[in-house]
């Protein structure tokens, strides 16, 4: 076996999809048995839906979306919607969508490329030496060439390593459940609007109630202290008043604002991905969205490092390690924003930041960095015209390979026909030529000679 992936969550689906498109054989361990229908994360952002868009795998997704408004993301639960415009994206508004919805689209796709999904199957033993990776997964022992662990924040795999997790431990504990209400007040919303005119304080409580569709709600909430699952019933009256009824909670989990990182992603033939490499505060629903641009990054890169063609795995680190630590950083910041019970000075901060965040420059910049769009060397999904009509350059992503984008008929190096498509177009005004990673990110657009980029990415 090439890959055994340690988690099936939106992470470990996405990479499993991914190496399985690249030609890589790859197992998924799962402990649980059957997916938990929680909603967990609720919101696609802007860049995880262009990720999605270049396999081909948002359709599905999206065709599940819930009801919302059409209005952008936020900051710190601070209430100027999140303009994402400015960035040239088909995708300028979260898609609002349950966690495990992602994940059950993600494995129909990964299953029908011929992914082994293996679930009730739980890692624990872990071996590696200079070839492979040995695996003890319930009563069987499993050998792959490499381990990707994306079983989340308490990942088993990290602890059987021994490997440290430093970081900030959390300040609070709060509850997610998923329920259905037997009555609602008029306070209880319909479907979901802006962050900030969703949040509620009251009687101790802050909270957050959610349609979510089949008559469920997410009930999000805490308080100042120990919250506890079994303070549901309390906290819907507090926030939503007497006439708001619980029914059935149909789960519950608990959250904290712990904040975490790897030092390293990679220790050996281990590599770590989504939340079993990173975990932050909850604000902005950024955890999913990570994960899921982790394995993307990853899997083409793993993927020529079982095929033998390129040595990229290096580069996984390099590149994605900084995106989270920025996540980490901007969480913390939100968390002096959004806790309830601000002090005076927070309350005066808070009024300054929200004019802030009404400058255009200033939205522009958040909305970048929450949405996903600023990432470096990224190129909007736009429309070209060639030999054969219009396209879309997310459809042209769609092999999972390299992409040449020639906008001036001229001859390319031989060699990379089986890594890299070359597509002519129509000139966009810009660029002679553009090189693009199966990741989406533009590698190449003239400066320096073609054969070294071509190499350096993809190989000799």
């Amino acid at each position: 076996m090439d890959v055994l992936i340690a988690g099936a969550g939106p992470t470990g689906l996405m990479l499993a999809s991914e190496l399985v498109l690249a030609g890589v054989d790859v197992t998924v361990l799962e402990r649980l048995d059957t997916r938990i229908e929680q909603t967990k994360g609720g919101a696609l952002q802007a860049r995880t839906a262009e990720v999605l868009e270049m396999r081909g795998l948002l359709g599905p997704i999206e065709a599940r979306e819930l009801p919302r408004e059409q209005v952008g993301g936020h900051f710190a639960g601070l209430p100027v919607p999140l303009d994402a415009s400015p960035w040239n994206t088909r995708h300028q508004y979260p898609i609002s969508v349950p966690q495990w919805i992602v994940e059950e689209e993600l494995e129909y796709a990964a299953v029908a490329r011929g992914v082994a999904v293996r679930r009730g199957v739980e890692v624990s033993a872990v071996e590696q030496d200079d070839d492979g990776v040995t695996v003890t997964a319930g009563a069987e022992t499993l050998r792959a060439r490499y381990l990707v662990a994306c079983d989340g924040a308490h990942s088993t795999v990290r602890k059987l390593l021994d490997v440290p997790f430093p970081g900030r431990a959390g300040t609070f504990r709060a509850v997610l459940t998923d329920v259905r209400l037997s009555s609602v007040s008029d306070e209880v919303p319909t479907t979901v609007g802006h962050f900030s005119t969703m949040t509620k304080q009251a009687g101790g409580y802050w909270g957050m109630l959610v349609p979510v569709g089949d008559g469920k709600y997410r009930f999000t909430f805490g308080r100042d202290g120990v919250t506890t699952p079994d303070e549901t019933e309390a906290a819907l009256t507090a926030l939503y008043g007497e006439e708001t009824r619980l029914a059935e909670v149909l789960n519950s989990s608990e959250f904290g604002d712990a904040t975490r990182q790897l030092e390293s992603y990679r220790h050996g033939r281990i590599l770590f991905a989504g939340d079993a490499a990173h975990i932050h505060p909850p604000f902005g629903g950024q955890g999913l969205n990570l994960g899921v641009q982790d394995a993307f990054n990853l899997g083409w890169k793993l993927a020529a490092a079982v095929h033998g063609t390129a040595d990229l795995l290096d580069t996984y680190q390099t590149e994605r390690r900084p995106m989270a630590a920025r996540v980490l950083r901007h969480t913390a910041a939100q968390r002096v924003f959004a806790l309830p019970g601000p002090s005076e000075d927070v309350v005066e901060l808070r009024e300054i930041f929200t004019d802030l965040m009404r400058l255009p420059d200033t939205n522009r910049y958040l909305a970048g960095m929450m949405s996903g769009l600023d990432a470096p060397d990224r190129i909007p999904d736009f429309e070209l015209i060639t030999d054969d009509g219009p396209v879309w350059l997310s459809t042209l992503l769609r092999s999972g390979r390299g992409l040449l984008l020639d906008f001036t008929g001229r001859t390319w190096p031989d060699g990379w026909s089986d890594r890299v498509d070359v597509v002519q177009a129509k000139p966009d005004g810009e660029h002679d030529a553009l090189l693009i990673r199966p990741d989406g990110l533009v590698c190449w657009s003239g400066e320096e000679d073609i054969t070294s980029a071509l190499t350096s990415w993809f190989g000799a």
